[in-house]
């Protein structure tokens, strides 16, 4: 099992396919995707390797992510080679959903075992405003789609000033009916949004004592999950989660790392930079990866310092993935 040197284990990866994103997002990309990495996107087979050398440490779920991975065409075919891979029990993909309807039957067949779907707001004109895409039905339509063919489906939404408290009440009226997660994910600052963080932080950690105080219970987290609280309530069919990178304990039982559309390995999201594996990924020797990993994992930070406003070389969080 790959494990670092303050003693937390690493049962996820969250891997990149592309940091291309067709959103203009306010809190991201509110200019539209600019191109500041020349260097080529991963092939399916180099994907390959990166979750063959990960199985082979232990990974047990892989979150395909960008950018938007569904503006690659050969997402399928990644999907379906990433869960044949031995060891890899599920596979997940974030998207902004644009395109959910044409192709989720696609990536189900491929071997799709969640679906993360990122909506802002149930609003239709300000889901166009945030987004710069007057598409809100169309995500909608492809998420009851993808709910109708047994996929387990969550919906991110960010935390934002100005309207919050009407959009918290929305997608409570939402969660009573429909069977999702909804997971709110506190705003982080990074190296593009400094003015824009100041002005639209919200503390997550604030609206869930609020839940909490309304009767929603916390839920028991699987080992391979990402970093959310989920809550659920009986009066409601759907759940809610939250993310709250500010609080004092998030690191502490961070269980994911992350590889980008280039190849690079991101201890952390905020690290100061990624470490190239692309020499070994090309090679397609997956051994050899494993132990390149596994000898990088020992400097990993304790902590990703955003109370410090050290946000390292992330400069939006489609380059990640988030």
């Amino acid at each position: 099992m790959l494990t670092d040197n303050h003693g937390r284990r690493f049962y996820y990866l969250r891997l990149s396919v592309t940091d291309v994103c067709n959103f203009r997002c306010d809190y991201c990309l509110p200019d539209g995707y600019q191109a500041t990495d020349n260097s080529p996107h991963l092939g399916t087979a180099e994907i390959s390797t990166v979750v063959r050398a990960f199985a082979s440490l232990g990974t047990q779920k892989v979150r395909l992510t960008g950018g938007e991975p569904s503006l690659r065409a050969d997402l399928p075919e990644i999907i379906a080679a990433t869960k044949a891979t031995p060891g890899i029990r599920r596979v997940a993909v974030t998207s902004n959903g644009y395109k959910l309807p044409r192709v989720i039957g696609q990536w189900c067949d491929a071997g799709l075992d969640q679906l993360n779907i990122s909506i802002d707001t149930l609003d239709p004109a300000e889901f166009a405003d945030f987004t710069g895409h007057d598409c809100l039905p169309r995500v909608l339509r492809g998420i009851e789609q993808a709910r109708a063919l047994g996929l387990e489906v969550k919906v991110n939404a960010m935390l934002l000033q100005g309207g919050a408290d009407r959009r918290l009440r929305e997608f409570l009226g939402w969660l009573r009916h429909t069977p999702v997660t909804l997971r709110f994910i506190e705003l982080m600052r990074t190296g593009d949004n400094r003015e824009f963080f100041a002005s639209n932080h919200i503390r997550g950690d604030v609206v869930e004592r609020e839940l909490v105080r309304d009767g929603w219970q916390l839920v028991e987290r699987p080992r391979d999950a990402g970093p959310a609280r989920e809550y659920r309530h009986p009066d409601y069919l759907g759940r809610i989660g939250f993310i709250t990178p500010y609080s004092e304990d998030f690191c502490d039982s961070c269980n994911r790392l992350r590889v980008s559309a280039q190849g690079r390995l991101h201890l952390c999201l905020f690290a100061e930079h990624g470490i190239d594996l692309y020499p070994e990924i090309a090679a397609g020797d997956s051994a050899a990866l494993a132990e390149r990993i596994r000898r990088e994992i020992g400097a990993k930070e304790p902590s990703h310092y955003l109370q410090q406003e050290q946000v390292g070389a992330t400069r939006n969080l489609s380059m990640l993935g988030g």
